[in-house]
């Protein structure tokens, strides 16, 4: 091979290098002790009922270099937690959540980046075996080092707004247009698995 075609060679290997090196999706393992989605909505118009749901697993994918991500959380409906236990047992019943029939939710999307950091996510609802778009706005993203774990750490906040009129539940109060509007919020920390 003369100098020329091994300066070609040289010349092609080093345009491919960046593609062979480019950042991978860096998986992040959700903390179910720090994850707590919740939930928000009226009741007859005199306070707000606040629940969380205290039992979640799932994982965040991210690749700050493509600016792209996404989220899976899984949740069990039955751990949820009003701070009232006959408030507990009644949303756990067939008019609510069926938590007999249906033992598992989920949150799906796809993050999207702003300003070089994750600002929304355009995600999915499965409740009740009913999926439904409820996209989320970041309101708070931060990844550091965990002082403990001596791996990275990140967590966020986010909201959004779902009814519960269209995942079929039947309650009364909750199951009927604008009574089922409930705000989600999902308050989450990831710890670095790759």
């Amino acid at each position: 091979m003369s100098s020329g075609q091994a300066w070609l060679v040289g010349l092609l290997l080093l345009a491919l290098l960046p593609a062979a090196v480019s950042a991978e999706p860096v998986r992040y393992e959700i903390d179910p002790t720090h994850t707590f989605p919740s939930i928000a909505f009226d009741h007859m118009g005199l306070s707000t009922w606040r629940g969380k749901f205290t039992e979640t697993e799932g994982e965040i994918f991210l690749d700050r270099e493509a600016q792209t991500g996404r989220v899976t959380i899984r949740i069990d409906p039955a751990s949820i937690a009003f701070g009232l236990g006959t408030m507990d047992e009644a949303a756990r019943s067939a008019d609510w959540f069926d938590v007999a029939r249906y033992p598992e939710a989920r949150y799906e999307g796809e993050i999207v980046f702003a300003d070089g950091a994750p600002a929304k996510v355009d995600g999915q609802l499965t409740f009740r075996d009913v999926t439904r778009a409820v996209p989320l706005t970041i309101i708070r993203f931060k990844c550091m080092p965990h002082p403990a774990l001596e791996v990275e750490v990140c967590g966020a906040d986010a909201e959004g707004t779902l009814n519960w009129s269209e995942y079929g539940m039947t309650h009364s109060d909750y199951g009927r247009g604008e009574a089922g509007r409930t705000q989600l919020r999902i308050q989450v920390e990831a710890l670095k698995r790759q």
